[in-house]
């Protein structure tokens, strides 16, 4: 079983549980079997996290994948950004079983190209066409091996960020019961920090709280933390830990826009005049903190997009609004962990987060608003007749309304899989950026 609502823009996602599956280990083997067909891959490497069905699904689509001939290595328990390592290191293409934060009843499929390279823009689509028509009756011909990276991923990770100093950290670590409770003590095990854990377990059940970071109460227990132990910084994994959030020694969040800049300061004073990549509704604050060290592209939102702009541009650094942080020294993908310990680092070499990020914290933001609309090109179009004259307007996602002079920015984009608008809004000061959200709120919502 393979239903079409599992097909995202970039990725599977889908229930497998309860009284309703939208997908099965039937469906595993089937897209095994075709990405092999899509892909031409001769071998490749196949991680999971811990979610439910996680082990069965690995060893349906590794068994579809060798019926249609593929040597396949199957990595076990790994984080998405470790089964990016391991795709860079062997030169592989890559597979991994995870739903990311979606809730229990949920598992998915990321997938790469050899060296961690994403897979092409018509790739999704190809995939649900092919995948109900493969010949599973074939024998099975490719070989199956094992293959620990965690040590050659915590290795990698250290290497590219040095410590700065022998201040030792007190660092909260709240995992969510997802993958990140299986990277963090190999990570940060070697770095001077006295790590507090929490949820670290892994448990797809998500006991604790739901492992979505992007949900202002599911960091609620880490801020906390970090206030009652007296910690330096706090970070807050999604469910198979390619994303971090970032907590300030206050108990505060910090932006991932800002977390953005840091980062791109930091890698431009290692390569001056370098490329980062930012999507549409990152904070115009990055584009400051690089000012003339560097060159800002802006892409599309979306992992395969950033990724694509980094390899295209040689991009140093990248970074967006969900707390996704890529690096070129990463094969131009996204992790979590190695942006935690860029900021770990500049903590303790400088002082207090708080201090760090209030450099750069000078924009006020809306966060996604959602609205539910039955015509969403018709409804953009309203919005961008009622703006004109009053900024630089740009629909190469969804419709930005920009003013650079004034300080404000407006971007009204569709969801890929609902009737959804989705709104951002940034002034330098909250009276503008409550007005310009109200004024398009009205109009969209009538």
């Amino acid at each position: 079983m393979l239903a079409d609502v599992i097909f995202k823009a970039n990725d599977i996602r889908g229930i497998v549980v309860g009284d309703a599956p939208e997908w099965d280990l039937d469906g595993a083997r089937r897209l095994g079997a075709a990405f092999v067909e899509l892909t031409g891959a001769d071998e490749f490497v196949l991680g999971r996290d811990m979610r439910v069905m996680g082990a069965e699904i690995v060893d349906a689509f590794a068994d579809g994948a060798r019926r249609a001939g593929a040597d396949v290595v199957r990595l076990g328990l790994t984080s998405t950004d470790q089964l990016w390592y391991a795709s860079g290191v062997t030169h592989l293409p890559g597979v991994q079983i995870t739903a990311s934060h979606n809730p229990a009843e949920y598992n998915g499929i990321k997938f790469c190209l050899a060296d961690a390279r994403p897979v092409p823009a018509e790739f999704m689509a190809r995939l649900r066409e092919l995948a109900p028509t493969v010949d599973l009756s074939r024998p099975v011909e490719g070989s199956l091996r094992d293959l620990d990276t965690l040590p050659g991923y915590a290795q990698r990770l250290t290497s590219l960020v040095p410590m700065r100093g022998d201040r030792r950290l007190t660092v909260v670590v709240d995992a969510g019961n997802g993958m990140a409770g299986h990277t963090a003590e190999a990570v940060l095990g070697r770095r001077n920090v006295d790590l507090v854990g929490l949820y670290l377990e892994l448990d797809g059940s998500f006991p604790n709280h739901p492992a979505n970071p992007l949900v202002p109460e599911n960091l609620r227990d880490a801020q906390r933390a970090v206030v009652e132990q007296g910690a330096d910084l706090g970070l807050v994994f999604d469910g198979d830990a390619d994303r971090c959030f970032i907590i300030d020694e206050r108990g505060e969040v910090v932006d991932p826009s800002v977390v953005t800049a840091m980062i791109a300061q930091a890698e431009l004073a290692r390569e001056p005049g370098g490329v980062v990549v930012i999507n549409t509704i990152t904070s115009q604050c990055v584009a400051e903190a690089i000012g003339e060290s560097g060159r800002l592209v802006r892409s599309r939102v979306g992992h395969t997009y950033v990724k694509a702009l980094m390899a295209e541009h040689d991009g140093i650094f990248g970074g967006e609004h969900s707390a996704h942080y890529y690096f070129r020294d990463f094969w131009g993908a996204d992790t979590g962990m190695l942006a935690a310990l860029h900021v770990l680092e500049r903590v303790r070499e400088g002082g207090p987060l708080s201090a760090l990020t209030r450099v750069h914290d000078g924009y006020f933001r809306s966060g996604e608003i959602n609205s539910t609309v039955a015509d969403a090109d018709a409804e953009q179009a309203k919005v961008a007749a009622a703006f004109a004259g009053r900024g630089e307007i740009e629909s190469g996602d969804g419709t930005t309304i920009r003013d650079d002079a004034a300080g404000w920015w407006v971007n009204l984009r569709p969801s890929n899989t609902e009737p959804l608008l989705r709104l951002n809004v940034e002034a330098r000061d909250p009276a503008t950026m409550e007005a310009l959200r109200d004024e398009v709120l009205a109009l969209v919502r009538g």
